[in-house]
């Protein structure tokens, strides 16, 4: 079999993945939201009935705290989330979604489903199961490493 570097594919996919997301709807409408924001949107949108707070974020996108702390105080900036406490923790900071990220919720949901179909495009059911199992194992692989054993 032909070596065919998976990492450098995937590289490549995700960035495709960013340049068709920042050329969508959602991100044409409103300056200064990037692809990554707009996941973080809809995260906390879809979770609306818990605190949502950076340490969530960390873990759900595998990202660094310094990553999620810039991420966050540029969208704090940007008008698109607050920090708000929390009644049973003063040092606790849940992430709020702003009117402003509101109102462009149902279109950021509509072109993350897009973005699935076009992903998706002539795979079966069991095949987009078999991938995404593939890809979850793969993230967890890495997660497994730590850095003095790479």
């Amino acid at each position: 079999m032909e070596n065919r570097p998976i990492g450098m594919e995937l590289r490549k996919l995700s960035l495709h993945m960013k340049r068709y997301m920042e050329s969508h709807s959602h991100c044409k409408m409103i300056d200064r939201i990037t692809g990554s924001s707009s996941w973080i949107i809809a995260y906390i949108g879809e979770e609306k009935n818990k605190d949502v707070f950076q340490k969530d974020l960390e873990k759900k996108f595998g990202i660094t705290r310094s990553t999620a702390s810039k991420t966050v105080d540029a969208m704090v900036k940007n008008g698109f989330i607050e920090r708000s406490c929390v009644d049973y923790d003063a040092r606790l900071k849940k992430l709020v979604l702003t009117k402003k990220a509101l109102d462009i919720l149902d279109i950021m949901d509509r072109d993350r489903r897009n973005i699935e179909e076009v992903l998706t495009a002539g795979f079966s059911d069991k095949e987009k199961e078999k991938l995404h199992g593939y890809i979850v194992r793969m993230t967890k692989n890495l997660e497994s490493c730590s850095e003095d054993k790479v």
